[in-house]
């Protein structure tokens, strides 16, 4: 299930569920003639139910959907603004819900922002309406309720995006995945389409990596992958992403390059890797395929198969070699 899908299945529960006990208030407080309160009940469940009908209407982009805070804060300030024209003291209870509701819906900080906004004016309200002992008792519920959630929902999104992390990252060398490299690819493409710059990419592969795991095993190979992988990290520039394929070859996304550019990075990475003594194999050398968007280059696999065919035609001219593929020319 995706994330946007689990939010509105979230948003939509806690909407409805807090209509059907606002509604229940309503009828209760119809039932013994407080007119008033029942018309407050009565508006907040239909706020509640355009919530939940605008979540159904945002349902495609949830996790970026504005309305959210609008209709809670109007529930607030609603409940707020009844409290003391109404100066019923029942009323203050309704704001634990309310306060759950604020920290499922919303992002944390609004969440919890708007939750001790309603627990100050409700402390107001306490403190002048009851005695201290109960108003305490109940603001330190409230506070313990705000506390209690936004630990629940903060340890939700750290495994969220750890969970995340995981699978977009390769849990040997610490570089992103395949997983991810289309995906940002595709957003690179259309960047550079859109502004007009250069764009070229990197496909480089560990050169006779058979050899080296049957004289050094597995654990050798992956050794001698996770350093090179840092080694790569500290060569590229800070807008460069790397990549992962397998055990032995990596991709590199160059933003803002042209094909002069990618030509002098790639001969760099050559040379500094060939020049290094490695830990557990001494010497090893790689060999490069790099190539540079052109004006028909819209879609990633163009790309990555011509980064391919470079690489493979740089092995092809020996280990330790660099291989350009030119594309189409780029247009202005």
């Amino acid at each position: 299930m995706t994330e946007t899908r689990l939010r509105t299945y979230t948003h939509l529960a806690g909407y409805c569920l807090a209509s059907l006990f606002i509604a229940s208030l309503a009828f209760q407080n119809l039932r013994y003639g407080f007119y008033g309160l029942f018309y407050l009940a009565a508006g907040m469940a239909a706020l509640t139910l355009a919530g939940a009908g605008y979540t159904f209407l945002c349902r495609r982009h949830q996790l970026s959907a504005p309305g959210h805070l609008i209709i809670l804060a109007a529930l607030n300030c609603g409940l707020v603004a009844a409290m003391y024209a109404m100066k019923a003291p029942g009323i203050s209870h309704w704001s634990m819900p309310l306060i759950l509701l604020n920290l499922l819906i919303l992002p944390l900080r609004q969440g919890v922002i708007l939750s001790l906004l309603l627990l100050l004016a409700l402390g107001g309200f306490l403190l002048f309406s009851q005695p201290l002992q109960p108003a305490l008792t109940l603001l330190t519920g409230g506070l313990a309720l705000i506390t209690i959630g936004s630990l629940y929902i903060w340890h939700y999104n750290h495994m969220a995006q750890s969970a995340e992390d995981l699978a977009i990252t390769d849990p040997v060398t610490g570089a992103h995945n395949a997983r991810f490299l289309d995906e940002t690819l595709q957003k690179e493409i259309s960047r550079a389409i859109a502004t007009g710059h250069s764009l070229s990419v990197i496909t480089l592969a560990i050169d006779y990596a058979d050899e080296a795991e049957d004289l050094h095993g597995k654990n050798g190979l992956q050794t001698l992958f996770r350093d090179v992988t840092q080694h790569l990290f500290g060569v590229i520039r800070a807008g460069d992403t790397l990549y992962t394929l397998d055990q032995s070859e990596f991709f590199l996304i160059l933003p803002f390059t042209p094909e002069e550019g990618v030509r002098v990075s790639a001969e760099r990475i050559r040379r500094t890797i060939a020049e290094h003594n490695w830990p557990v194999v001494g010497k090893a050398t790689v060999s490069l395929g790099c190539t540079t968007r052109g004006s028909g280059d819209t879609r990633t696999d163009t790309l990555r198969k011509r980064a391919r065919q470079a690489m493979e035609e740089a092995r092809k001219r020996g280990a330790d070699s660099v291989w350009f593929l030119p594309g189409d020319a780029t247009g202005s």
